[in-house]
């Protein structure tokens, strides 16, 4: 699976060797001697890709660099990278959410491995928040009073108990409810409150 590495790392003669053998495995690869560097010019979050990070690297070490970065509200993926294994800072920094930990030296193999993985995974998340903001664009076509029939046909209520909340008639509210399954283009009840689960409808956390 192509994608970018991005590598970061204040050793350019390992820069240099890693961008080749990753390009050699047909990556595209993008080097950074630190920290800064990366976060003046960060990766596109719509490509997918993740990053080599150095733990230490002067001025901002990579957990500090990790941590910044998910601050800014990227998913990008890390593979961490160290010539030292330090049990504490792998624990910190898999609990903040990096893929992989891996001490130098480190074979080609692995590496790759855990590049791949780490695409892949992004390759999903980004693909599940395509879906979600294609849902949320559905949502927003419905009217107010469809969005209110929505709300309450998810919570299990039906034709008639929603129809005396909203002072209408049974056949009025039966119309909005096909409507709200049309624009949400869903066939069931089930689909329809699956997706309401997912935009956190049902939790009262939708935006």
């Amino acid at each position: 699976m192509p994608g970018t590495v991005h590598v970061v790392d204040d050793d350019a003669s390992f820069r240099t060797a890693i961008e080749r053998r990753l390009k050699k495995a047909g990556y595209v690869v993008a080097t950074y001697p630190s920290a800064q560097q990366l976060l003046d010019q960060p990766p596109d979050e719509n490509e997918p890709g993740c990053i080599l990070l150095d733990v230490r690297i002067p001025d901002l070490s990579g957990p500090d660099l990790q941590e910044r970065l998910s601050e800014l509200g990227s998913t990008m993926p890390i593979v961490f990278l160290s010539g030292y294994a330090d049990v504490q800072t792998t624990v910190r920094t898999i609990k903040a959410g990096a893929e992989d930990f891996l001490t130098k030296p480190v074979s080609s193999e692995r590496l790759l491995q855990a590049i791949e993985r780490a695409i892949a995974h992004h390759e999903e998340s980004r693909g599940q928040r395509r879906k979600l903001d294609s849902l949320r664009e559905l949502l927003a076509t419905l009217t107010p009073r469809e969005r209110q029939v929505f709300e309450r046909v998810v919570q299990g209520k039906i034709n008639k108990q929603i129809a005396q909340q909203l002072g209408a008639t049974e056949r009025t509210i039966k119309a909005h409810r096909h409507r709200v399954m049309e624009k949400m283009k869903v066939q069931t009840l089930a689909e329809l409150v699956s997706i309401a689960e997912r935009l956190g409808i049902l939790t009262g956390k939708s935006s």
